[in-house]
């Protein structure tokens, strides 16, 4: 692949397109979970450069602010790459990586496997959870207006991919529904290791939610 600007390039044109994105998938986002892709790449056997793109490029048009539509963003990266005269091959591997790094309620069927997608998908994950998931997870929330909590409300964890996309359930039972169970389902030994300290820190921030939710001391 002959160009040596192709991940400054690929930089410049996500942080343009998510300039305006709602701020748990902006640009700082996709530059969280490409810190996190290289920091586990260093343990892995892997091609670095999908690696680097595809963490660049996997949230580059989220079907969440797309009404629902999962063909937006590889279309998106398809084009772009093919603009930059990436070779046929991998930007067949980076679209893949896009089509199949979501959660999608945990029950969908994963039709492509790579070492490459193993790695950005426990980047995406990690900044799922931890301190940043928390922030991220109520800052959605509030964008789409959805209450903390409602404890007549109990979390589904057996939704289909329909209906976990059409949840308006309140964001504490995303913690159930996604966030908790993203610990378990890390592909790498780093993702899994960083994954640990971070799926402790939100049971302490549940234990605390509830205490203060009960008005206990």
């Amino acid at each position: 692949m002959n160009n040596p600007d192709l991940i400054s390039k690929t930089i410049s044109f996500v942080k343009k397109q998510l300039h305006n994105a709602e701020g748990g998938h902006d640009w700082f986002h996709i530059q969280r979970v490409y810190k996190n892709a290289l920091l586990i790449a260093k343990d892995e056997v892997c091609d670095v450069t999908i690696v680097q793109l595809g963490a660049l490029l996997h949230d580059i048009a989220d079907s969440k602010f797309h009404d629902g539509d999962e063909t937006v963003g590889p279309k998106m990266a398809r084009e772009f790459l093919l603009s930059e005269g990436v070779a046929d091959e991998v930007i067949t591997h980076v679209v893949h990586i896009i089509d199949n790094i979501s959660f999608k309620g945990g029950n969908a069927e994963k039709k492509f496997s790579s070492a490459e997608l193993d790695i950005v998908q426990d980047a995406d994950r990690l900044d799922a959870i931890g301190a940043i998931g928390i922030a991220r997870a109520f800052n959605y929330g509030g964008f789409k207006n959805r209450a903390l909590y409602n404890p007549n409300i109990a979390p589904n964890t057996r939704m289909t991919k329909e209906e976990y996309k059409n949840s308006q359930a309140p964001t504490i039972n995303h913690f159930y529904e996604k966030l908790l169970l993203l610990k378990d389902k890390m592909n790498t030994p780093t993702g899994k290791q960083l994954a640990e300290q971070r799926h402790h820190y939100m049971q302490g921030f549940l234990s605390q939610f509830y205490a203060e939710w009960e008005g206990e001391r």
